[in-house]
């Protein structure tokens, strides 16, 4: 019997730092692990829908050898509660939000991002959006840690 792969969806507030940098992350420790998953991102609001990912978003990742710059933002839909198993929030304003618009109905099973990295359950994803460059290594950092959990996690069932 053909089951279906999990289905992550990676949620911020606008889709141009943290989600997109999750959902790289998420596919490359996935590929790692061989792990069949169904990938994307989306932001709460849809301001920046069309658009890339920020420049330093896309050079955080491309220092990590990952080119993130055909990924486009997109606003959460309400269909996304039943395509997806899992959405993932970077924080607890996004995951807040979430749970307000879920309509009746809605399967996805809602979470932190960090929520998967031992210790650090309750903990937001750093939104480097405002700050240095610096700061997107550590959301890289973090977005990387949470990942690799949620392989984990999915592998054993």
């Amino acid at each position: 019997m053909a089951t279906t792969p999990p289905a992550i969806l990676f949620v911020c507030l606008g889709n141009i730092c943290r989600s997109p940098l999750a959902e790289a992350a998420m596919r490359r420790a996935a590929a790692a692990a061989e792990l069949e998953v169904v990938i994307d991102s989306a932001g709460i609001g849809g301001w920046h829908a069309g658009e890339m990912p920020d420049g330093r978003a896309r050079a955080v990742a491309a220092r990590h050898g990952i080119d993130i710059s055909g990924y486009r933002a997109r606003q959460v839909k309400g269909s996304d509660f039943t395509r997806f198993t899992h959405l993932v929030a970077m924080d607890h304003e996004n995951l807040e939000a979430l749970r307000r618009l879920a309509p009746a109905g809605a399967t996805a099973e809602l979470s932190l991002m960090l929520d998967h990295v031992p210790g650090r359950l309750g903990q937001a994803v750093a939104d480097p959006y405002y700050g240095a460059d610096a700061g997107f290594d550590l959301t890289w950092a973090q977005v990387t840690a949470g990942a690799e959990g949620l392989v984990a996690r999915l592998r054993q069932g």
